[in-house]
């Protein structure tokens, strides 16, 4: 049984079209996805992100304790900095994504709610001598996401934050209204964006508050199909979609954004190692387009000459290019930009991503 954001009858009462992803019912729009797609490529979106799994680590060597076990540098990250990585199996398989964001006193580490239950359990049982307290925050976290070109001015005006000062993953303490949250710099199609969390039992009043915000600067709340298909257009790869426990770093193009490569030892760091001094992996997640019909379901095979080349994971229409796109892992000799595939029925095309918004010339 899919889990259940916590908005979710206000969304019913609101008629909006409820979907699951990530594991979650959620709202995969609210009205015209024309206008939700507009909202969030070119004014500002407010979107349900309830999604998500909190974990909480306090004690003097939490960031020890972390730095060991994820593939991002925790170990020096100072309160108000973050850092975005994986947990991966001895293996080099990908368990989860895991965000963190150092406060004064903990680590807050953001999660997949489908996971949950296996990340908690896999951060436990690491906990041997580490003077560590793992608390899972979920049942008492909420988050609602800011996207689009004018989240730095909405949140400015409304928070008195500066978000666009801060570097990514950083965070800030702030106020919307009277309803306290924590505020975390993200980036949208090269704009601030920003992931709001905050109790549980202010979600609805925050969520009340934000989309008149939203709607007084232009925009609209957005559901995830449109997010999904800017997503795609921008080539941003998905969690439990795009990969997952099946695939390593290197396959899901995660080597450069979720790795680093000067902090030490970590659980899987054998595995990255090694293929990163072999150069390459056998597949890739790729940019794909459809030249005709329906976007394919996860899954589709995609051939080459006959032979299979690899599978699609995520696909959509992209507005910009009037067509479906997607991603999909696909063998590196078959990789290479407009090489023709089929998938399954369909002809494919390897494209670059991101697909860039045309200019007008007037």
């Amino acid at each position: 049984m899919p889990l259940e954001t916590p908005l979710l009858g206000l969304h019913r009462a609101s008629g909006a079209e409820i979907v699951e992803y990530f594991g979650t019912l959620l709202p995969a729009r609210f009205g015209d996805f024309t206008a939700e797609y507009r909202a969030a490529r070119d004014a500002v979106a407010l979107a349900d992100t309830n999604f998500r799994a909190f974990f909480s680590f306090s004690g003097p060597d939490r960031h020890r304790y972390l730095n060991a076990v994820l593939s991002s540098n925790v170990r020096d990250l100072k309160p108000g900095q973050g850092a975005i990585g994986l947990l991966l199996t001895p293996q080099g398989h990908i368990l989860a994504e895991v965000e963190t964001f150092a406060l004064a006193e903990r680590i807050l580490a953001s999660s997949h709610v489908m996971v949950r239950e296996r990340t908690f359990s896999t951060f436990d049982k690491f906990i041997i001598m580490d003077d560590v307290a793992l608390e899972d925050m979920t049942p008492s976290t909420g988050t609602l996401d800011l996207v689009g070109p004018r989240v730095a001015e909405l949140i400015s005006e409304l928070a008195r934050v500066d978000i666009s000062a801060i570097p990514a993953s950083a965070h800030i303490e702030a106020a919307f209204g009277s309803i306290p949250c924590r505020i975390i710099r993200h980036t949208w199609i090269d704009h601030p964006a920003a992931m709001v969390v905050v109790a549980r039992e202010q979600l609805t009043a925050l969520w009340w508050e934000l989309e008149g915000a939203v709607r007084a600067h232009g925009g609209v709340p957005a559901g995830l199909e449109a997010l999904n298909s800017i997503r795609l257009e921008s080539g941003t790869a998905w969690f439990g979609q795009d990969y997952d426990d099946t695939n390593i770093p290197h396959e899901a193009g995660l080597e450069l954004s979720h790795i680093s490569y000067e902090k030490g030892c970590y659980t899987g760091q054998e595995i990255v190692e090694r293929v990163r001094s072999r150069g390459h992996a056998n597949r890739r997640l790729t940019g794909l387009q459809f030249l005709s019909g329906e976007p394919p379901a996860p899954g589709t095979k995609l051939f080459f000459t006959g032979n299979e080349a690899g599978h699609v994971t995520s696909a959509a229409i992209s507005p910009l290019l009037g067509r479906p796109i997607g991603l999909g892992y696909v063998r590196r000799e078959h990789s290479s930009i407009g090489t023709r595939l089929d998938a399954s029925g369909t002809a494919a095309e390897v494209i670059s991503l991101p697909v860039l918004e045309k200019k007008s010339s007037g």
